[in-house]
């Protein structure tokens, strides 16, 4: 640091205020005491329900213990930036047209881990030209952070009951990120209630029900855990409740009562890419894999690769009204390379009869 101690409660508003400026809806302190956390972690990692995720089992107490994780932390700043494309085609018109391709909303742009890592790193070098040298380190869903909770702890809102943080002026479609420092900033009052009621929309409205009881998600279930987590076979029983969800799945979000809130973000990079907030099941299909590598560029959903793309695909057709063109499209995969893709293709065709 520099010669001179800064004015912590001072830098803490500056903080804010240049989080801000960088084009995050709102920023939030707090320290690094979780305990509170850690015995609902471990009951939902003794139950199985993070599935084939083992990175959340290996690093287990750790995701709930910031001072473990990156030791000499003392202050996560927390912040949130909202992802909702301007002008996407009516949600319930497209989940409704069954051979059109249901894309969660995140990632119709490009790739939020980019966009979050850089403007935090930004966030930080502003705070070490103002202040010196000090530890610190990003994170935007790449490690074992507890984000919602470090969040509702910063008082950036409240867990909801399917275990997204909410927010009164945002709702819950935004991304979540945090900067931890050795820097001893004082911490913002954490969100003592929480503004669910007695709703459970979000519970009633899941395709697979993976919302077990409020607060607890078996990703097993989950349509997002499904399609872009799981890396083998989508269990067989699962696969009529995907529907046309490709990639993702926002039900849980789309009934909240207070997503009346949402903005639409002013972030260039999460606009809508390829059309894919509108498009047919049969056109990414055809797809082949020098194409989705080059569509697909820059954004989240590159991670799955082309393989698991059309085994998605491939479910989603096999939900689909029988039409000679889903029939067509699917036979030409019949004898694909890939086992996965054969398997769910074959399914896809006994479901239309082919």
């Amino acid at each position: 640091m520099k010669s001179s101690e800064p004015d912590l409660p001072a830098l803490a508003s500056q903080i804010k205020a240049w989080a801000q400026e960088l084009g995050f809806a709102r920023a939030a302190i707090t320290g690094t005491d979780l305990s509170h956390a850690e015995p609902g972690l471990l009951a939902w990692l003794e139950a199985g329900f993070h599935g084939e995720m083992d990175y959340m089992a290996r690093h287990g107490l750790k995701r709930a213990r910031p001072a473990e994780l990156v030791p000499g932390t003392v202050s996560v700043i927390s912040v949130f930036m909202p992802y909702l494309p301007a002008g996407t085609s009516n949600v319930d018109a497209v989940l409704a047209a069954d051979h059109k391709a249901y894309i969660s909303r995140y990632a119709l742009g490009r790739d939020y881990h980019k966009v979050l890592r850089n403007r935090l790193q930004k966030l930080a070098d502003r705070i070490q030209t103002e202040i010196g040298a000090f530890g610190h380190r990003v994170f935007v869903d790449s490690a074992p952070v507890l984000e919602v909770e470090i969040a509702k702890q910063a008082g950036l809102g409240w867990r909801g009951k399917h275990t997204l943080l909410l927010n009164r002026e945002y709702g819950s479609f935004f991304f979540i990120g945090e900067l931890f420092t050795d820097l001893p900033l004082p911490p913002d009052a954490p969100e003592q209630n929480e503004h669910c009621g007695r709703c459970t929309r979000c519970i009633t409205v899941c395709p697979t029900q993976a919302i077990v009881e409020p607060y607890k998600v078996d990703a097993r279930r989950c349509i997002s855990y499904l399609t872009i987590e799981l890396k083998g076979s989508i269990p067989e029983a699962l696969r009529p409740m995907l529907g046309n969800r490709v990639y993702g799945c926002d039900d849980c979000q789309l009934v909240c009562p207070w997503n009346r809130f949402a903005v639409d973000s002013k972030e260039a990079d999460f606009h809508v890419r390829h059309g894919l907030d509108d498009v047919e099941l049969v056109t990414l299909f055809n797809w082949d894999e020098a194409t989705f590598n080059h569509n697909m560029a820059g954004s989240a959903i590159l991670r799955i690769g082309h393989e698991r793309w059309l085994r998605n695909l491939a479910v989603g057709l096999g939900n689909a009204c029988t039409s000679p063109q889903i029939v067509a499209a699917l036979k030409t995969r019949e004898n694909d390379p890939s086992e996965l893709v054969r398997e769910h293709v074959a399914w896809a065709l006994k479901r239309h009869g082919a």
